[in-house]
């Protein structure tokens, strides 16, 4: 591939070396690009990343040495004055590599609809219920989020909420390969601030809701630079399809390039949710609720609360941008599941038990004060915090449960370099501030195997924390262990009894 039809859609200057001998891209030939110095070979890119910990611009004798044709660079880097390799010279390495990437595996999001999804709550759920539907109408949906990248029969283990700029393009194109029409992604405010999402347009973007999150030395100065990154998204889409009565919107919305259509409750709304009713069943929770405006439609998910019905609507306004009709939505949203995201699991018809992702202070009570609105005969809730993480987090989440919650089960999440116990007090000087019942029980399975046994009728149970997770890090290795795999298995142990 001739190194011209990688720089295309940025701007660069081209030299031999360090020296100001100005070259024609379309004389040199690259056999591969790479971002890893290890990965580097002959005839290579290679492009210079800075990260928290290693700077690739560090490697361009190394790369010079191992005949690489080229490298691109954002600042000065250290060649013998002799050296034989193309420099790059641009503004912002990440951004470039976005391009580059996209040209690199033929610009395959010009070959699917794309959908990318930011904001702070909802981003996971929503990417699943979007796929379950375009694929009730036909479709073939690649997926990449939190959780795991799918093309088509694969998943693949996520690392990052949004991939780097080439693997996002790589997964691209094997989707594009797999028969794939189009891709639903989150896109997370790191990955926007990075570039890693450059390089095309997408179809869809969509904005779900905004909370102060994120903030610190290693992400986002402060709520502002939150908003600011997320609102970047939709100078890179065609249509934004955004949750109208977060009061966020109009700032998330600031410059923005795209056609914008809103969803929720209030008047004003492009899509309406009206007409809402709490469904209760043994060890079922959910809603029933109709849309008005621009689709309508009666709808049921098998998920509570109001947070529930802001994902499927945003859902269902992505749907209808397919031409789904109501007779493909309606099905897909009552049968779509998410792993680890207020997941039912039945163990009993007199009490509800569920999964949830909920690892912080304002997830949890996110959560918590939603089951509220269920009634239950008790809300219990089973958590605990990862180690070597903020204490704060701890004080907070453990004052929330005590709140919320009526009966708390202190135990582990993923400790970490630190002793169980240790974590587990700290989440206790939060409980004690408030007039919350606990128990502390530090084996997880043990924690859980409390709360099936101290169930009562109409209680409602959460295990809050590790989600989709599944494994328990402990002293830096990562033991299996999945919350459903234990219920399981406490489930035929009192069967056997």
């Amino acid at each position: 591939m001739k190194l011209i039809k990688l720089l295309e859609g940025f701007e660069y200057r081209i030299t031999k070396g360090n020296s100001e001998t100005e070259l024609d891209p379309a004389t040199i030939d690259i056999t591969e690009v790479v971002n890893d110095n290890r990965k580097i070979g002959e005839g290579s890119l290679f492009i210079c990343i800075k990260g928290a910990n290693f700077d690739g611009h560090s490697c361009a004798k190394e790369a010079a040495e191992k005949k690489a044709a080229a490298i691109v660079v954002e600042h000065d880097v250290e060649l013998d004055e002799d050296a034989d390799i193309a420099v790059i010279r641009v503004k912002d390495t990440r951004y470039a590599m976005a391009f580059i990437s996209a040209a690199y595996f033929d610009h395959p999001a010009s070959k699917l609809k794309t959908i990318g999804i930011t904001g702070t709550k909802g981003k996971t759920t929503t990417t699943y219920l979007i796929k379950s539907m375009l694929e009730n109408a036909g479709h073939k949906v690649g997926l990449i989020g939190t959780i795991e990248v799918i093309i088509g029969d694969e998943h693949i283990h996520a690392e990052n909420t949004t991939p780097e700029s080439f693997t996002l393009q790589q997964y691209m194109a094997k989707m594009v390969e797999a028969g794939c029409d189009s891709v639903v992604m989150e896109v997370s405010s790191q990955g926007l601030m990075l570039h890693r999402s450059q390089g095309f347009v997408y179809d869809l973007g969509i904005f779900t809701n905004i909370e102060p999150d994120h903030i610190g030395p290693n992400e986002h100065k402060d709520f502002e630079d939150y908003m600011h990154c997320k609102g970047l998204l939709f100078k890179q889409c065609k249509v934004g399809i955004c949750n109208g009565d977060d009061i966020h919107t109009e700032d998330i919305l600031e410059g923005h390039t795209c056609k914008v259509e809103t969803y929720g409750f209030n008047e004003g709304n492009d899509i309406r949710a009206i007409n809402l009713a709490y469904i209760r069943k043994p060890g079922e929770l959910g809603v029933f609720f109709d849309t008005d405006g621009l689709i309508n439609m009666h709808a049921e998910i098998r998920t509570p609360g109001k947070f529930s019905v802001y994902n499927a609507l945003c859902a269902i306004a992505v749907a209808r941008e397919f031409g789904c009709t109501p007779e493909e939505i309606a099905p897909a949203l009552k049968e779509a599941k998410v792993k680890g995201r207020i997941e039912m699991v039945k163990v009993s018809d007199e009490f509800t038990l569920m999964i949830d992702y909920a690892h912080n202070a304002m997830a949890l009570k996110n959560l918590l004060s939603t089951l509220r609105d269920y009634r239950p005969n008790r809300l219990i809730c089973v958590f605990g915090c990862g180690g070597n993480r903020s204490k704060l987090r701890r004080f907070e989440m453990g004052e929330v449960s005590g709140k919320y919650a009526d009966f708390t089960i202190i135990t582990s999440d993923n400790p970490r370099f630190e002793e169980p116990e240790d974590i587990i007090k700290d989440i206790e000087t939060g409980i004690k501030k408030t007039d919350g019942k606990y128990v502390k029980i530090t084996d997880r399975r043990e924690a859980i195997a409390y709360a099936i046994d101290h169930g009562e009728n109409g209680d409602i149970i959460v295990l809050a924390g590790k989600g989709h997770e599944d494994y328990q890090e402990i002293k830096g290795v990562k033991y299996p262990m999945d919350e459903r795999v234990l219920i399981k298995e406490i489930l035929e142990e009192r069967a056997g009894k």
